[in-house]
């Protein structure tokens, strides 16, 4: 950024940021560094597209906490409003379009930028004159005082883009898993020899903030981890948030810390060792092919949008996609995972005594004081036994025994209450 006699300032909170990622800010690098600017009030989001489907870009319109809006109309308290430069959302196209591009590689932006990558990253920097896979613009379009990569008329990779532009960049974000571990377009037998983004950059990449490439996997992603990872960066760089954790892969550790299996809304059945025969049950899919115990992912308790649907919580198994190894270690998908033999044998084994020892005791939740007393249930609904069965008395008995040791036992108090006496009126 500039101060009023057009000399380069630099930001307040970013020689705080560096030091805790252990790089110095440098100056004049998309307007990093200083410190008599101030907070950040607005930031460039440079979204490149790679080999991807798109599906990310539709994920994060999606999102709702906090939404794409609210963050480029800076309407969200102490964050800086961000300007999006996206191929598919941007108003401008051709060289219009890719003149802030240029601007950002000279360092002439006027404020500092993030590039934000969606899809893997094809290994076209090998080439020469035989093509590319992904790109953007043309040769005219690349910044005069950097040798040009490709001839004016000729277009641009958007490796060639992404490769200028990272150094300078605030910070490089992956989105999905595409970008973050190569996914789908890396798979066995690809021709692009596409990767990702820490691939291409290498593991001594860092940011002009000294931050490493920042992953948030997902095919696609859930939209609210994006902008949720986005909201805590800029939090961070203003001053205003502690600095986000982010676990050994890059990934931010509060959203990828936990398995899908813990919060899954089926992980119940799977504790007392019940498992769906086909798609469509209820109970839990280990056996029709989900990878949930072992897949770092909140889609169960997040949701896809606005905390609601999901993978599991739609019916459908789990099948690793945020996970490096995806897709091929996680095929043939919908088959049951060899873990499963093991652990599902165990869980039908433990289950079965577990389920039986929660049925006696539901059966004596579901009973009042009342219906205990008189022997009698008055439910024109059931044709159960009125009385409880000798299993359940002397159960109930020994479990009364550990539920009140060193409490009052309220049930035998109850005892001495008296029946209502107008019962049974009609």
């Amino acid at each position: 950024m500039e101060d009023e006699t057009g000399e380069a300032t630099l930001i307040q909170k970013a020689p705080h940021a560096g030091a805790v990622f252990g790089a110095e800010v440098p100056a004049g690098l998309g307007g990093l560094g200083g410190s008599d600017a101030g907070p950040l009030t607005e930031l460039h989001v440079f979204w490149l597209a790679g080999m991807s489907c798109d599906g990310c870009s539709i994920a994060v319109t999606g999102a709702t906490a906090p939404s794409v809006e609210e963050l480029l109309a800076g309407t969200i308290p102490g964050l800086p409003r961000v300007v999006l430069h996206h191929p598919v959302l941007s108003i401008d196209a051709g060289h219009g379009f890719v003149k802030p591009f240029r601007q950002a590689v000279e360092g002439t932006l006027g404020g500092p930028y993030v590039v934000v990558l969606e899809g893997s990253v094809p290994d076209d920097q090998s080439f020469l004159e035989e093509g590319f896979f992904s790109g953007l613009g043309v040769g005219a379009d690349w910044p005069a005082s950097l040798e040009a990569p490709r001839a004016p008329d000729q277009p641009l990779r958007m490796t060639d883009w992404l490769r200028a532009m990272a150094p300078a960049a605030a910070a490089s974000i992956a989105i999905g898993t595409c970008a973050t571990w190569g996914g789908v377009p890396a798979a066995a037998g690809n021709v692009t020899g596409s990767m990702s983004l820490m691939d291409f950059l290498g593991k001594d990449y860092r940011s002009a903030l000294g931050v490493p490439v920042i992953n948030v996997p997902g095919c696609s992603p859930v939209g609210d981890n994006f902008t949720e990872t986005v909201a805590a960066i800029l939090l961070f760089l203003q001053g205003l948030g502690p600095l986000p954790e982010f676990d050994e892969l890059g990934r931010p550790a509060w959203l990828f810390g936990e398995t899908v299996h813990r919060h899954c809304v089926r992980a119940g059945y799977y504790e007392e060792g019940v498992f769906a025969k086909e798609y469509g049950d209820k109970e839990c899919l280990v056996d029709v092919g989900c990878w949930g115990p072992i897949v770092q992912c909140n889609i169960t308790e997040r949701g896809a949008i606005n905390h609601m649907g999901g993978c599991m919580v739609a019916g459908g198994a789990c099948i690793g996609c945020t996970m490096p190894g995806f897709p091929d270690k996680y095929a043939p998908f919908y088959k049951a995972p060899p873990g499963s033999l093991i652990s599902g044998r165990t869980a039908r084994t433990t289950g079965a005594a577990i389920r039986r020892l929660r049925r006696i005791s539901m059966g004596a939740g579901n009973r009042e004081f009342i219906w205990d007393k008189t022997g009698e249930v008055p439910s024109g609904w059931s044709a159960e036994r009125s009385e409880p069965s000798t299993v359940w008395k002397w159960s109930g008995f020994f479990y009364k025994k550990l539920q009140y040791s060193g409490s009052v036992d309220q049930a035998k108090r109850n005892t001495e209450t008296p029946l209502p006496r107008s019962r049974n009126v009609l």
